[in-house]
């Protein structure tokens, strides 16, 4: 089988559904069948055509994820033709994947790693005329008829079929993990409580409450602090968060860190008392499930299929509110957590997941 993937990012960019695709394509070379990944050139010192170990990486020279939708596509269409199968994500490889395999002829699949709706209108940080652009591209990209799709969740799997998607066209495939990082991972608790963030700074993460939530914990619990562990970018969004813990007036209360290596990471994460998701929805998340497979506690704000993929010690919101969360870090100050039992999901169950989908769509 020849398969075509078109992906914003892939190795060696850093992130769950990266090292997602990165095994499955080898996963998929390592079994003869033939391999060709179409990403951005996000870095000026990769090549622009590379094999790894198997897979014949291109890379458009690009690195706004934006311009890639059009910049993709001369390629696209060149090896959709030679491809039996062309396979993207959502958003931005999503159209160059379908014009390219629709001109050719080829069976598309798309994974859906969330689908927000109306949902974009309500979230912190938007501007109304720019929830109302990325809520038409999102229904712009559902509407393009894709052969198959792949959800990753269940929660992501309803969203599609009431957004108009056939259910019998969507399978669902949960994102997995290697537990084998996690082996002699344990929670060391710090004697200072110390509650942690940490992930891409998206509008949907619920940072509008955590700052002003850790402010309010404060006043009671002063022996305490928050750990924010984040990029600098988007610029606009970064600035925003500084903006915020200037104005709740808690600089020295808050520890920022940036850009760390993963063993560094880890170990921030480690020596956190509990990691805070406070998202107003999730597709899948992969901070959820890797940290449960920690050990470390979790606040959760029980949104999307983080119901689906939070499990151990935890906490979960009653509303999306600053007295809500409060409410939480203070039970979690007291260690009364909530305790279910730890939900795995392997990553070569979801490898062997896509294989049987692939052999299926393409008999």
């Amino acid at each position: 089988m020849k398969l075509l993937f078109v992906l914003e990012h892939y190795h060696p960019y850093i992130g769950g559904a990266e090292t997602l695709f990165t095994t499955l394509c080898e996963s998929l070379a390592q079994n003869g069948h033939e391999i060709r990944v179409i990403t951005t050139r996000y870095r000026p010192d990769l090549p622009a055509e590379e094999a790894l170990n198997g897979v014949i990486v291109e890379r458009i020279n690009c690195r706004n994820r934006f311009l890639f939708s059009a910049l993709a596509l001369p390629a696209v269409i060149k090896w959709a033709g030679w491809a039996d199968l062309v396979h993207t994500t959502t958003y931005n490889a999503a159209f160059p994947a379908w014009v390219g395999a629709k001109f050719r002829g080829t069976k598309t699949v798309i994974t859906f790693h969330e689908y927000w709706g109306a949902l974009w209108n309500k979230l912190p940080f938007l501007s109304s005329t720019a929830a109302w652009v990325y809520r038409a591209y999102e229904r712009f990209i559902l509407a393009l008829p894709f052969d198959n799709y792949v959800a990753v969740s269940n929660f992501t799997a309803l969203a599609l079929v009431r957004g108009g998607v056939a259910s019998d066209r969507v399978r669902r495939i949960y994102n997995g993990l290697d537990y084998t990082r996690y082996e002699g991972s344990e929670l060391q608790a710090p004697d200072l409580f110390t509650y942690t963030y940490f992930g891409r700074l998206g509008v949907s993460k619920g940072l509008d409450l955590i700052i002003p939530a850790a402010a309010e914990f404060r006043k009671t619990y002063p022996k305490s602090k928050l750990r924010l562990i984040i990029p600098k970018g988007p610029a606009g969004m970064y600035r925003n968060i500084l903006a915020m813990i200037d104005h709740e007036g808690i600089g020295e209360y808050v520890e920022l860190l940036h850009e760390l290596p993963e063993a560094e990471l880890r170990s921030a994460v480690n020596t956190s008392s509990c990691v805070l998701i406070t998202s107003y929805s999730e597709g899948f998340c992969f901070v959820a499930a890797e940290t449960a497979a920690a050990g470390i506690p979790i606040i959760s704000s029980g949104r999307g299929a983080l119901v689906e993929t939070v499990s151990g010690p935890h906490l979960t919101m009653q509303e999306m509110s600053v007295p809500a969360l409060v409410q939480c870090l203070t039970r979690a100050y007291r260690s009364e957590w909530d305790e279910t039992p730890l939900k795995r999901f392997p990553l070569r169950e979801s490898i062997d997941q896509y294989l049987e989908f692939y052999a299926e769509i393409t008999a």
